[in-house]
């Protein structure tokens, strides 16, 4: 009676189900911890069992069904063994560590870091990603990270390792020496050289990272916003077009300083200067541009013209007088005529007075 009462006391059966994807160490509770021996020990695929006996990491078993006794269990050599009977059980904590990986963490920069570029100089720099992690050493994990916790979840580690991670990315990104233009290119050898540099750390915690991804490393807003001009002046055209751009866009954004400024008319002036630097019609659209025409130029000072004929001159006559002895037929074609600048006598036809031709009627007719 007593034997079967003080025999149901101790565990004969130890095993862990587990469905919460995020459990990474679990601790076998039972009442003063009391195994049986001859018990049966199952460890599934992607689990550890590590046997802690009087404060002290004992054995570690992999995946597959164990009875527990003297030779597969080097503790039990040590412990003491009643004599009433029954084979005596032995007191000792059993932590059960998933050994599968733990996917899609997250980390990323909380404060910017600070990194020199070959062309900006030093700029500050955001990053962030995700990794997967998996324990390696169950004994070393259960021994430098877990202690007596009897639950630990992957969120009780993911600090510490992000810590890591940003530290290590740190050091990393300022050694690459990758232009920070490049870096979206390069993301995956910059992730190789952060996972290199964290194995070590990670690997004194009992831990290893299978995948790390950077997923971005981005510049300031107020960098990105200055690298983002030259590809709206090329959208843009010209300077005319880009400055009516410009100030559609702050309108556009009340909430900047440049669109508050142009809402209250503070900008007005700023940007009619611009508009007029970029052309002398202001910030009006090209095509409706038409040039005025130029002004006709003033008409001609008239001359004064000299008459030669039956081997004397006379004159000066004005231009009216001329054609007036044109109409009557005092002067013709061929009569010899001269004015200041003109090289020598010529004949009427021969002059600008010859306009004065078609105009002027014929001779009248004879008398009679």
């Amino acid at each position: 009676m007593v034997l079967g009462f003080l025999g149901g006391q101790f565990i004969d059966v130890i095993e862990w189900t587990d469905d919460t994807r995020d459990t990474m160490v679990w601790r076998f509770e039972r009442h003063g911890n009391e195994i049986k021996y001859g018990a049966k020990l199952t460890v599934r695929e992607g689990q550890a069992a590590v046997f802690v006996h009087e404060g002290q990491l004992a054995d570690v078993f992999g995946p597959g069904l164990y009875r527990l006794e003297t030779n597969n269990l080097p503790v039990m050599t040590t412990l003491q063994h009643w004599d009433h009977g029954f084979r005596s059980p032995f007191k000792s904590e059993v932590y059960f560590v998933g050994t599968t990986r733990f996917n899609d963490l997250k980390w990323g920069t909380k404060n910017p870091i600070i990194a020199r570029d070959p062309e900006f100089g030093p700029v500050r720099l955001r990053a962030y990603g995700t990794y997967s992690m998996r324990v390696a050493d169950p004994g070393t994990f259960l021994r430098e990270i877990v202690g007596t916790d009897g639950e630990f979840t992957a969120d009780e580690i993911s600090d510490q390792i992000r810590n890591v991670i940003v530290q290590e990315f740190s050091r990393a990104i300022a050694a690459s020496g990758i232009p920070v233009l490049d870096m979206a290119a390069n993301t995956a050898d910059l992730g190789k050289l952060v996972a290199t540099a964290i194995a070590p750390t990670i690997a004194a915690y009992g831990l290893a990272l299978p995948e790390f991804y950077i997923e971005n490393v981005s510049l300031p807003e107020e960098v990105e916003r200055v690298l983002d001009k030259p590809t709206s002046m090329g959208i843009a055209g010209n300077l005319a077009d880009y400055t009516r751009f410009s100030a559609a866009e702050a309108l556009a954004n009340p909430q900047s300083a440049a669109g508050a400024a142009m809402a209250t008319g503070m900008g007005a002036g700023m940007g009619l200067g611009l508009a007029q630097a970029a052309g002398p019609w202001g910030a009006a659209p090209a095509a409706a541009q038409v040039p005025a025409a130029p002004p006709p130029p003033p008409p001609a000072a008239p001359r004064d013209w000299h008459v030669a004929k039956d081997g004397a001159t006379a004159g000066p006559f004005p231009e009216s007088d001329i054609a007036a002895m044109l109409a009557d037929g005092r002067l013709t074609g061929a009569s010899l005529v001269w004015t200041a600048g003109q090289d020598g006598w010529l004949a009427l036809s021969a002059t600008p007075l010859a306009r004065m031709l078609a105009a002027a009627p014929p001779p009248p007719p004879p008398a009679g």
